[in-house]
């Protein structure tokens, strides 16, 4: 799992509980996994197609910085399957875990479209 994302919990983040508010958590995992599933396949025209059981494991309050955990673990036809783990940078404790978040790689009318990919790769792998 590749942790490059990191967030501060701030009090604009915060539900009337005093943690995380997990609607914005949610939020920046979509947002997280969009730009993965991008960069994986190449792709700008990528869509969240399904999101498995969403896990929440423990909360994180104002002051806390989170990361946001991505991998690939599977390549479908049209499709990229990623799983997901958020985690307190400082003390490595899980907040929540996705078995599956599942992008679908369009075309320029929006339909599905084959994109040939099968395992991960780094873009400096790219461009050499």
């Amino acid at each position: 799992m590749n942790f490059h994302t990191r967030k501060w919990v701030k009090p604009e983040d915060l539900n009337p509980n005093g943690t995380l508010f997990g609607g914005s958590l949610l939020r920046w995992i979509d947002e997280e996994a969009a730009i993965y599933a991008i960069v994986q396949l190449e792709n700008q025209r990528c869509v969240t197609k399904y999101m498995s059981e969403i896990n929440f494991v423990s909360s994180a309050k104002k002051g806390d910085i989170i990361e946001l955990g991505m991998k690939a673990i599977h390549f479908g036809r049209t499709s990229l399957t990623i799983a997901c783990e958020v985690r307190n940078k400082l003390t490595r404790k899980t907040i929540l875990a996705i078995d599956k978040i599942v992008f679908v790689s369009l075309d320029e009318n929006g339909k599905p479209a084959p994109h040939g990919k099968t395992e991960i790769t780094y873009v400096k792998d790219r461009l050499q």
